[in-house]
């Protein structure tokens, strides 16, 4: 006979229970998830990537794919392959820069405008929706703690408005 568990709820998580890390990934994965799904029939379903890519386009014209990397914490070649497809979509096109003619600029198109648009308003809901949960100094917490963690981990220092909230 075994004593194998048959509903989620008689599982013991082990050293899981207990890891800041595993709580991290499960949300990230249901986060992806319900994002996922508010964003079906956009060209930036299915992946993060293509989502930020977007945003800091729209946000500072002329970005370039290295800067995306470095803060979205992708690699180059993730980035790059993000680009084809967005520029592909119609979403952003590329420039060579003028002043550097090996380095590429990155543009919204009014197409890409349009998305971003969209894309601000459903993760924005989609934030509010899925940490409801949580009152507003928890959600306030919650968000200085991730922040300076992100930002520890792309090497900016915060900024003085940002760590006091």
């Amino acid at each position: 006979m075994s004593n194998a568990p048959h509903h989620s709820r008689e599982v013991d998580l082990d050293i899981l229970g207990d890891l800041l890390s595993f709580y991290m990934r499960t949300i990230t994965i249901a986060l992806s998830r319900d994002l996922d799904q508010r964003l079906e029939g956009l060209e930036v379903a299915k992946g993060t990537g293509k989502v930020i890519t977007l945003l800091l386009v729209d946000s500072h014209p002329g970005i370039r794919p290295s800067v995306i990397a470095h803060l979205s914490t992708k690699s180059k070649a993730e980035i790059g392959r993000i680009v084809d497809k967005l520029v592909k979509a119609g979403l952003i096109e590329r420039q060579v820069a003028p002043e550097e003619r090996r380095a590429l600029q990155l543009f919204i198109t009014p197409q890409g405008a349009s998305v971003a648009r969209q894309v601000r308003r459903l993760a924005k809901a989609q934030s509010e929706d899925f940490f409801s949960h949580l009152d507003a100094d928890d959600q306030r917490q919650l968000m200085r703690i991730l922040r300076t963690s992100y930002q520890r981990i792309v090497g900016l220092e915060p900024r003085p408005c940002e760590s006091a909230s």
